[in-house]
């Protein structure tokens, strides 16, 4: 047996690739079905029956009980991708010259004695080619279950701000056009009215759909009370200068003066009247804490004025000390792998590149970037959808009490 890795992918499945006996022993059949299978098992038979292993380290062989290790000399390479016949280290070779035999080159990649190993005999009675099923190990741990959703619901339900002044945490939410900021919402009313819903205009325009600031509390249910937050809803990021929302609207917002349903004017910027504009708002209309809201499957393609306009925001959030994440949407186009199962998200390769790719370019921290999905085609909700949303839902309730901490904290430091 020998394990031969050719270039992986994230979809993987347990089948047997290749049959020499059945698909050929030349080379040409063997790099059709095993090219680009990701890890593979190759399981080698010579006509005395002796199966061995090669790895990456070395090559245990089995004779009877005891194991022998054949290691891979140093500046050698235990496998190598051509066009050529199942190799390992370039010495020791399956199905050579199109033929049911084994041949050793007798180079001095691989210390071995073939007559330990295969016992000289060169024939060969079968050569296969399977594909292994990897584990991977998730790298954020999430608990995929109805108990879990229902957790978390509770949570959010029963959660009070650090502030007796401040009844509903104010979460604004920020990005491109097209990026997911209304369809968060819709998702979350959905999660709590226990159907989709399409409360706040969603789409994929090519401009923004949201033209009016707007502030959308969540009931617990068609009768029920409203939960302890409100999201507010912007006019989408453009990269152009006098398009989309305005960097000093967004400072309006932050700081509470500007009023539900005011209609943005990318040419002129929000102005707060006389009587307002003399007094600062209460914490309780101020916002605790800012999503941006990025869509995963075109990080790569952020221009670089739209990240400087990203930029410029950040520094009048961070100037003000409100707590900030990262909501990375439609993981699912972004990735075949998620597409096909939710729960792979964690496991992906490709979606931790995102995160990190995005913290990077936000200058955010990798722990502040959540990968959601949100509800756009569905008719019904699923758990796995419920569950990703709720708990990057909790974690912008964490984040703002963190900042409504830290307010009370300098309050009492004046005082």
């Amino acid at each position: 047996m020998a394990p031969h890795t050719s270039n992986s992918t994230d979809d993987e499945t347990d089948s047997s690739l290749q049959t020499s006996s059945v698909h050929g022993y030349n080379a040409s059949a063997f790099h059709q079905r095993c090219n680009r299978q990701g890890p593979t098992l190759q399981l080698t038979d010579d006509s005395l029956l002796n199966p061995f292993i090669f790895t990456s380290s070395g090559s245990p062989h089995f004779q009877g009980k005891i194991p022998v290790c054949f290691k891979v000399n140093s500046g050698y390479n235990a496998r190598i991708d051509d066009t050529g016949v199942p190799n390992f280290g370039q010495q020791l070779y399956f199905c050579y010259n199109n033929q049911p035999v084994v041949y050793n080159s007798g180079s001095n990649a691989v210390s071995l004695n073939t007559a330990t190993m295969y016992g000289n005999d060169t024939q060969l009675s079968e050569c296969e080619v399977y594909k292994v099923n990897a584990i991977h190990k998730q790298w954020r741990n999430v608990l995929w279950t109805a108990n879990r959703r229902d957790e978390l619901m509770e949570m959010i339900r029963n959660h009070k701000p650090l502030v007796t002044s401040v009844s509903r945490v104010r979460i604004l939410m920020i990005g491109p056009v097209g990026a997911g900021k209304s369809s968060f919402f819709n998702s979350i009313n959905s999660i709590f009215m226990s159907r989709i819903t399409s409360k706040a205009m969603s789409g994929s325009a090519g401009t923004s759909l949201t033209t009016q600031f707007r502030t959308y509390p969540v009931k617990d249910g068609r009768e029920g009370k409203p939960l302890p937050f409100v999201l507010c809803d912007t006019m989408g990021l453009e990269e152009q200068s006098g398009a989309g929302l305005d960097i000093e609207d967004i400072s309006s917002i932050l700081q509470g003066h500007v009023p539900d349903r005011y209609k943005f004017n990318p040419m002129a910027p929000f102005q707060p009247d006389e009587q307002k504009a003399s007094r600062p708002a209460s914490l309780q209309e101020k916002i605790h804490c800012v999503v941006y809201v990025i869509d995963s499957t075109r990080i790569s393609l952020m221009s670089d004025k739209l990240q400087e306009k990203l930029a410029s925001i950040r520094r009048k959030v961070n100037s003000l000390g409100i707590a900030q994440i990262v909501l990375m949407t439609k993981v699912d186009e972004a990735c075949p792998l998620v597409e096909k199962d939710l729960q792979s998200l964690y496991v992906s390769s490709y979606i931790k590149s995102k995160v990190q790719e995005v913290s990077s370019r936000l200058g955010v921290p990798v722990s502040c970037v959540l990968p959601v999905k949100n509800y756009s085609q569905e008719l019904e909700l699923e758990l796995n959808c419920d569950v990703l949303l709720l708990t990057a839902l909790q974690q912008m309730l964490n984040f703002a009490d963190d900042y409504l901490d830290d307010v009370c904290s300098m309050e009492d430091n004046v005082f």
